[in-house]
């Protein structure tokens, strides 16, 4: 049986100036940005019991009706998939998800997904949105995922994801010799003619990432990152805008490049990693419940590891 949505607001009058979408995105972050957007074209969603549009503008006291029909969840398959569980208790869970393990089941890549490893370990997770899954990792970099458990969960970590309260630090190995850190604040938009590539545009959405120097190599340097947002492909985009794209990045990268008087290690080393050498490290979070900052670290994995340790020994003394 399909379920009905009917919900009835006030825009706040601190949301004055807002466009329509974004003032939803504040007030229904159950909801993505996409569900409140086909509300509105499709009429679903009225502005004074007039249909309206997304860049509306709004002068706050505003009565916002809905009255649509919640879409059943898909019937995803729960599978027998090993995870590396850092965390778990009633209300979420902290995974270690491996390179080369797709987030979410798509075009593509129905099976052998995150989430099919995670309806098989959680059957509960299956009434919730995408069963849990609050935000993303590129199928090739690794790190650290947080889950939610309960629907309560997912509005509490969406919040923080929303409000920039959840802080997300990762490691990457960037071609190049950058002189020090910085900050990148740049409109991230989808890519004008490759469709499935993201990129800087004018157009886009408001993307800022920091970085600082680890450690610097002959032709490489290690980078600490940390996300203020968090946009598709951001530190991907981010990085190759700057002209120190991440090494081993297939669709923003460039060629391989060996550096001058590379041993022959190095080089065998550098031939042979075949992704992004990008890895969430660090992950910092309000927990749902409890309402105390909780905060997970964890190693690089083994290939990064290699890598790092290989280009420590090119160094010239």
């Amino acid at each position: 049986m399909t379920k009905q949505i009917h919900h009835t607001l006030t825009i706040p009058e601190e949301l004055e100036g807002l466009r329509l979408d974004q003032a939803l995105a504040k007030l229904l972050p159950d909801y993505s940005r996409t569900q409140i957007k086909e509300w509105i074209t499709s009429e679903k969603l009225t502005l004074n019991d007039a249909p309206t549009k997304p860049r509306t503008l709004l002068r706050g006291g505003e009565i916002i009706q809905i009255s649509a029909e919640k879409k059943p969840q898909p019937e995803w398959e729960a599978q027998s998939i090993p995870l590396e569980i850092i965390y778990e208790d009633d209300a979420l869970l902290v995974i270690n998800k491996p390179a080369g393990m797709v987030v979410h089941p798509a075009a593509g890549n129905f099976n052998n997904t995150l989430l099919n490893a995670l309806l098989h370990h959680a059957p509960e997770l299956k009434t919730l949105p995408r069963a849990g899954i609050v935000h993303r990792l590129d199928k090739d970099t690794s790190g650290l995922l947080v889950i939610a458990k309960t629907e309560f969960a997912i509005k509490h970590l969406s919040s923080q994801l929303t409000k920039h309260t959840m802080h997300r630090e990762y490691q990457a190995i960037i071609c190049g010799l950058p002189t020090g850190g910085g900050k990148i604040d740049a409109p991230i938009g989808r890519h004008p003619i490759s469709r499935k590539k993201m990129a800087v545009q004018d157009t886009g959405k408001e993307a800022i990432t920091h970085y600082r120097v680890i450690e610097k190599y002959r032709g490489h340097t290690r980078l600490k990152i940390q996300l203020e947002t968090g946009r598709t492909h951001q530190i991907r985009v981010h990085l190759a805008h700057i002209r120190y794209p991440i090494f081993g990045d297939p669709t923003y990268g460039k060629r391989l490049q060996l550096p001058k008087g590379a041993s022959a290690a190095l080089i065998d080393v550098l031939r042979k990693f075949k992704r992004q050498a990008l890895h969430a490290f660090r992950l910092e979070l309000i927990h749902p419940v409890t309402e105390k900052s909780i905060a997970w670290e964890i190693k690089l994995p083994e290939d990064m590891q290699q890598l790092v340790d290989t280009l420590k020994k090119d160094i010239t003394p």
